[in-house]
């Protein structure tokens, strides 16, 4: 209710700063601007590089196409570009997947900073960064991503936002206040932004308001997805006709797949000629539904390899079917606190071009809740410090060292506390140099870290892993290059890996870790092809990972839908290609060909479980005076090459359209929006996703939206 009513009053007072400057956006238009993403500087790397002097692969989302894909969880939002998945768990948890890599090997930063949320421990944790608040998105695919440390051995998703002001706006005040609303959740979300400044000074309200219900699906028959499950003889029949007989009848709509969220941020920040410093506290309050829950296999037990679940007789079944689905779903109610510190000294000392701080203290919290009782309790109180500092050139180098330490005390106390009550202690040195010599640059990268792990009752663990690379790209013309990078990266275990064991209700899993595992490292080659002028553009990647000791969940045994899953080691590699190729016609008309694709096997044989399909598609984008919009289409294949106990995965087709108008198109006023997502309404199921039979993805949503900036 306090965060309501402060949107409420924000907005209100928004709106009376903004009445001025809105009545003068009205008197003139002019055609919609081009957003050249190349252009932009990348705020996740040192140097200021911009999206085309990046050698790996980079993708910035900002401005009308950040807007169109804005969703309610992250790794919605990036669903569809290059390379990029999401592992949905329903409509409040949703991490990126990139290149076949999700948590703990893509690290989701923002501006810099670790998140210090529950994330990475499993995928029905929420991502605790809010889309609709974010000034841009950037992904960092493979080894770009190496300054971040082997948790970003897949690459990193950088959240850009405005919490912290770092210049004066130019008229004293500038914002933005957004209302949206869906058809196939009922959502119902309201945004505002706004920043003012004087002299030295700014500062920087947000809020945001979100509440949807269930969403909708085609109807669908749960049995669908007991047609695949003939591999699983070892057990009795009786279990699988059970389980059928509770879920014959068509499904409309996924239970527990509801969001209501309420975020406030307030920030300041003293701004100067040559840097500024400044402080930000956000806090988010979350309750978010759990689909697909087994409450009915609490009581099974690993017995060596095997699954046990004791008195799960067919009698049995019936009656706690029965006793489960008059329960209504089981939620999360989370609460996380963050205070972000960053700086920046431009020119402080001879020799030293920049120095640049990130920090972040956060205090986060999550309960899961069934049957009106609280399961578990997980918490994580963490700390993260950046410092990075840029040399001035030596002899053509340019770069830049820094240091980075990290601490997580992570605990799940209750019915579903798998993991043990742990300290996670992370130090990390690094150093980037590039160099220049006619058409050619090359760059060299090296990151060192030492990482503590404590546990209750079980023993302490240190590892050291070592990350290095090294690029090289020549641009035979200007627009024109082709890079080539290699790195040996490292990656500590986490706490999940090492000491898991107890159910896993949400992913229906009991896990097991092991306090043994060693680090794992990948060696990558890496090529990057890439266009940036002229009317046709493009940027294509090609890569290849080979893994020593590659840590995943490997599924012993399953009964019905549970299973049971050891975090192990065995050399791996993931092999795969993405990128897109765009051509404009007309300064407003371009069409885009996108797609990509990723093989991923245990050597010796054998398939890594939930590895996305192929996808392949087309995207038309176009302008005329204040009308933007844009026509996409993609096919998502099915997924047969799997692990043992999983199912195949049928291909869907996948189009999307938006369109919006501008009352005035140089950038304030006022645009009126319509996006409208799967409108073919095909049944969709996520392969990456642990309960992709259980929660397939929304069905046709048409989101409806006013935005207004000044």
């Amino acid at each position: 209710m306090r965060l309501r009513t402060t949107l409420l009053a924000a907005t209100g007072l928004s709106l009376l700063i903004a009445a001025p400057a809105f009545a003068d956006t009205l008197t003139t238009s002019s055609a919609p601007p081009v957003t050249d993403l190349d252009g932009v500087v990348v705020r996740a790397l040192p140097l200021d590089q911009r999206g085309d002097e990046v050698i790996s692969n980079v993708a910035v989302l900002t401005g009308d196409e950040l807007v169109r894909r804005r969703q309610a969880t992250l790794g919605e939002t990036l669903q569809g570009i290059p390379g990029v998945n999401s592992d949905t768990f329903g409509a409040g948890a949703s991490r990126p997947v990139i290149r076949g890599q999700t948590s703990p090997r893509v690290k989701v930063l923002t501006d810099g900073s670790e998140l210090m949320d529950a994330s990475a421990v499993s995928p029905d944790h929420a991502v605790v960064g809010e889309p609709l608040l974010l000034d841009g998105i950037e992904i960092l695919r493979g080894p770009s991503a190496l300054l971040y440390g082997g948790g970003a051995i897949g690459g990193a998703v950088n959240l850009l936002d405005r919490k912290i002001p770092t210049e004066i706006p130019a008229g004293g005040v500038d914002g933005a206040i957004e209302f949206r609303g869906g058809t196939a959740d009922g959502e119902r979300t309201g945004v505002v932004g706004l920043t003012a400044g004087a002299g030295n000074f700014a500062i920087r309200l947000e809020a945001l308001d979100r509440t949807s219900d269930d969403y909708d699906i085609p109807s669908y028959l749960r049995a669908h997805h007991d047609d695949h499950d003939d591999h699983d003889d070892d057990h009795d029949d009786d279990d699988h006709d059970d389980h059928d007989d509770h879920d014959d009848g068509p499904v409309t709509r996924v239970e527990g797949t509801f969001n209501d969220t309420r975020t406030l941020t307030v920030g300041a920040s003293w701004i100067g000629a040559r840097g500024y410093f400044g402080v930000a506290v956000t806090e988010q309050n979350s309750r978010y539904g759990l689909p697909g829950h087994a409450h009915e296999y609490e009581d099974c037990h690993p017995h060596g390899t095997s699954l046990h679940c004791g008195g799960h007789d067919h009698d049995d079944d019936d009656h706690d079917h029965e006793h489960d689905h008059d329960e209504a779903a089981p939620w999360v109610d989370l609460q996380n606190r963050r205070v972000d510190v960053r700086g920046e000294l431009r020119d402080p000392f001879a020799g030293v071009e920049r120095i640049r701080f990130r920090g972040g203290l956060t205090d986060y919290a999550h309960e899961e809740i069934e049957g009106g009782e609280v399961g578990t309790r997980f918490t994580n109180e963490g700390h993260d410090a950046r410092i990075e500092v840029e040399h001035a050139p030596i002899g053509g180098l340019r770069g830049v060292v820094g240091f980075q330490t990290a601490r997580s005390d992570f605990a799940a106390v209750g019915e579903e506390g798998f993991v043990p009550e742990s300290i996670t202690r992370t130090n990390a040195l690094f150093v980037l140099e590039q160099f220049q010599w006619n058409d050619w640059r090359f760059e060299g990268a090296v990151r060192q870290e030492w990482q503590e792990t404590e546990a209750v009752g079980r023993p302490d663990r240190d590892h050291d892993p070592l990350s290095v690379s090294g690029s090289a790209a020549w641009s035979p013309m200007p627009g024109w290059s082709v890079a080539l990078t290699a790195s040996r990266s490292q990656r500590a275990p986490n706490v999940q890996e090492l000491y898991a064991r107890g159910v896993h209700v949400a992913t229906s899993t009991f896990e097991l870790g092991q306090a043994d595992l060693d680090v794992e490292t990948a060696n990558t080659l890496e090529l990057t092809f890439r266009k940036t002028t002229g009317p046709t553009t493009f940027t294509i990647g090609a890569f290849h990972h080979d893994f020593d000791d590659y840590i995943y969940a490997e599924t012993l045994d399953q009964v019905e839908d549970f299973r049971l899953i050891r975090y192990t080691q065995a050399d791996a590699t993931f092999t795969g290609i993405d990128g897109e190729v765009r051509h404009r016609f007309t300064p407003n008309v371009s069409a885009t060909v996108f797609g990509d694709y990723v093989r991923a096997e245990v050597d010796g044989g054998g398939n890594l479980p939930r590895i996305p399909a192929a996808r392949l598609g087309a995207r038309v984008d176009g302008g005329w005076n204040q009308f933007t919009g844009n026509l996409e289409y993609y096919r998502v294949f099915e997924q047969d090459r799997i692990a043992d106990f999983e199912t195949e995965t049928p291909g869907y087709d996948m189009l999307n359209a938006t369109l919006a108008y501008d009352l005035r198109a140089a950038g304030d006023g006022v645009q009126v929006y319509v996006r409208g997502t799967n409108l073919l309404d095909e049944l969709a199921l996520n392969h990456t996703s642990f309960i992709k039979d259980a929660a397939p993805l929304r069905g046709r949503n048409l989101v409806f939206g006013v935005r207004m900036n000044f």
